[in-house]
Parts: structure tokens; C-alpha cells; sequence
């Protein structure tokens, strides 16, 4: 049983919240993006929103995979290791196994009717399981895929984070501090600019666990330094400090890239030996520290600003993880309609936002919230009985509980 506790942190409650409708706007804009290859595109596309998609990219991932080693913190507290992989076990691998089987379906089976199946989905569905996994197969976890990697990630650190929070690992804890004098906090960054840079070409993202070589170390450069910031306070107060040099370097940063980009001047496009010359792999490091800029950025600046209570903050962040899961087949829905309109693309994408914020928050509030069934499918705490106090959750349980995803 752990006995290291920690006061609520309302802002990185905030950051969660507003990750996740990061991921709303993101996902919207991928049917409208030029040079993009998503479930359903429209046929007109637009640069802009290629410049929005490829933006957010960069950092909405690394964000929501810091946010979620602080999760993790929280969950622990007042835990053995043991309780703390089963309830995972159970917030995660229930809601995955709920998205392939009903949830992603529709997904697949509209993408395979806008690629010439002519089938009724039932049809689709009979056959998805006998057809192998995505993409050349119809099973598939889509979106989910965070939600399967942060399950692993929790499991293979299960024991480093119950050190971390041991009396034993006192010492380290108090070593951590050194990063927080000046500017060392950025440090942080060292091990995924390695990762990244030197594993990258090789190893594209694939989201499929199984040959997402970089990627899957990448991502966890994210979440290990989320715990240990939040399990040595004097680095987030570093964050806090150095918010303005993280906010230049972010901006600087995409800056720089996007000067590359739109000049048409890419080390892969401009030079020869382009796979062996160190400038490709400081262009790609780029990459990196514009990611951690802006993940430094949101956290310096969410603490300062955004560490305050409100009566909505409880039930926002209860519904954030329905609201993920059930998001990206609403949209991909949508999309397969709206996109057969002659309404301008602008509008397409306004449309398409508003009504899937309204049909999935909808659909949390009428059909998951309310049931003990659906909230056990979808990850939520079981429902609290007011009358007998039974399944209320302890004091630490009231903090950062859901998946950031």
C-alpha cells in the first residue's frame, strides 16, 4: 500500500479536458486535409487544414501521454502495484474489447463501402472476423490504439512507478530536484529526441503495436517523465517558471519546420546522401523539441492559470473518456454523409464538430453515465449510491482517475 499523497491538481484535470477536444478538432479536419489518407475524405481538400492536422500532430499525442503518466501517480496513491495493473486492466482492456467489437465496426465497414463494398453491414460484420487485422483486414482498434499502449505502458512500469512512490526511493526523488534549477527541466526531452531521431526513418508510426518499433519507446518518453514530474513537485514549478522560454521554443520550433516544409526544402528532397547526412537527423530532432515545447508550454502554462475548481470540472472529466471512445466513429459517420453535400468545406467541418460534440456528449449523458453496466464498459468508476454510500470511491480515487486517451 502506497502512503505517498498529493493535493488535487485541478489544472492538469483542465488539460485533460481540453486534450481531448483537441483530438475532436483534429479528427474532424481529417477528411477536408490535402495530401491526407483518413476513413473518408472529401473531394475537395484544403491546405489549411492539412497545416491544422499536421500542427496538432505533433504534440496532441505527446500531451495526452504526459497527462497520463500523472494518472498514474494518482492512481497508485494508496495502492499496491497489484490493484493498480487490475483496475487498469479493467478501465482499458474492457473499453477496447467494446470498440472492436461494436464500436469501430462502422468505421471499417464505411471506409470498405467508400472503397466499392456493397454489402449491408451485417454482411460486413459476419465476414470482419475471418478477414485478419486492419488495414488489409477489417479488425481493428482504430483510435483505441492509445488506450491499448497506455494499458502496456502502465503494466511494464507497474513496478518503477510503485518504487518511485516507495520510502525507499526517497533519495531519488530528492535527486529529481536537481532537474528543476534553470532550465535543466528540459532535459526531459534528451531520451525521445534519441529515440526519435535514430529510429524514425526507420520505424514509422503503424499504431499497431506490432511493428511500431519508435513509436512505441517514443510515446513513453512522454508518460515517464509525466510521473516522475508530478511525483517531485519542484518540476512542475520549474515548468510553471520556464513557461515563456518553453513557449519560444515551441513557436520557434514549428517556426523553423514549417519554414522547410513550405520552401520546399526537406532534407530528404534537397539532399543526395540524405539517409546518412546530419542535417536530416537535426531537421528531425526539430520535430521533438517542438513537441516537448508545447507539451512544456500547456503544462507551465495550465498550472499558472488553469488551477482552479469549477462546478462543471467533475463531470467534464468523468465523461473525457466515453467521449474518446465513442468520438471517432460519430465523426467517420458524419463524415460519409456530409461529405456528399456541395456545402462549403468550412461548413462541412463546422457541421461535423458541433454535431459530434452533441450526439457523444448526448450519448454520455442519456446512455453511459446513468447505468452501472455502461459505465463499466466504457471505463467510468462504478455509479456512487447515495443512499447507502456503497462503491463511493476514498479521497485519493476523486483525483485523476480516467485514462487520459
Amino acid at each position: 500500500m502506497q502512503t505517498m499523497t498529493a493535493p488535487r491538481q485541478a489544472y492538469l484535470d483542465w488539460l485533460r479536458i481540453l486534450a481531448i477536444a483537441g483530438v475532436l478538432i483534429f479528427h474532424s479536419a481529417m477528411p477536408f486535409g490535402a495530401e491526407l489518407d483518413w476513413h473518408i475524405r472529401n473531394k475537395e481538400t484544403s491546405n489549411i487544414f492539412l497545416e491544422l492536422v499536421f500542427f496538432m500532430h505533433l504534440f496532441r499525442m505527446p500531451l495526452l501521454f504526459f497527462i497520463s503518466g500523472t494518472v498514474s501517480y494518482f492512481m497508485l496513491q494508496n495502492r499496491s502495484g497489484k490493484r493498480f495493473v487490475s483496475m487498469r486492466i479493467r478501465r482499458l482492456l474492457i473499453p477496447v474489447l467494446l470498440a472492436i467489437l461494436i464500436i469501430v465496426p462502422p468505421q471499417v465497414y464505411l471506409e470498405r463501402v467508400e472503397q466499392g463494398f456493397k454489402g449491408n453491414f451485417w454482411q460486413f460484420y459476419s465476414r470482419m472476423f475471418t478477414s485478419g487485422p486492419y488495414p488489409k483486414g477489417d479488425i481493428s482498434w482504430h483510435h483505441l490504439w492509445f488506450v491499448v499502449y497506455l494499458l502496456i505502458y502502465d503494466i511494464i512500469c507497474a513496478p518503477l512507478f510503485v518504487w518511485v512512490m516507495s520510502p525507499k526511493a526517497r533519495r531519488f526523488r530528492e535527486g529529481l530536484a536537481w532537474l528543476a534549477r534553470g532550465k535543466r527541466v528540459y532535459l526531459l526531452a534528451l531520451p525521445a529526441i534519441i529515440i526519435y531521431t535514430s529510429l524514425s526513418l526507420r520505424y514509422p508510426e503503424t499504431n499497431d503495436l506490432v511493428h511500431d518499433g519508435c513509436y512505441f519507446f517514443y510515446w513513453m518518453c512522454f508518460l515517464l517523465p509525466g510521473f516522475f514530474c508530478v511525483a517531485q513537485p519542484a518540476l512542475m514549478d520549474s515548468l510553471e517558471r520556464n513557461r515563456r522560454f518553453a513557449f519560444l521554443m515551441a513557436f520557434l520550433s514549428i517556426l523553423t519546420i514549417n519554414y522547410f516544409r513550405w520552401n520546399d526544402v526537406l532534407p530528404w528532397d534537397t539532399l543526395a546522401n540524405w539517409k546518412s547526412d546530419p542535417r536530416t537527423y537535426a531537421f528531425l530532432s526539430l520535430h521533438v523539441i517542438c513537441a516537448w515545447g508545447w507539451v512544456f508550454t500547456a503544462i507551465g502554462y495550465g498550472k499558472k492559470y488553469l488551477n482552479r475548481q469549477h462546478v462543471s470540472l467533475n463531470y467534464l472529466n468523468q465523461a473525457v473518456y466515453p467521449f474518446y471512445i465513442l468520438h471517432q466513429t460519430v465523426i467517420v459517420i458524419l463524415a460519409f454523409y456530409v461529405v456528399k453535400t456541395s456545402d462549403t468545406i468550412g461548413t462541412k467541418y463546422v457541421f461535423i464538430v458541433l454535431t459530434t460534440l452533441f450526439i457523444s456528449m448526448g450519448i454520455y449523458h442519456l446512455l453511459i453515465r446513468p447505468y452501472s453496466i455502461s459505465r463499466f464498459l466504457f471505463g467510468m468508476k462504478p455509479r456512487e449510491s447515495r443512499a447507502t454510500g456503497k462503491n463511493q470511491p476514498d479521497i485519493q480515487e476523486k483525483r485523476i482517475l480516467q485514462p487520459a486517451s
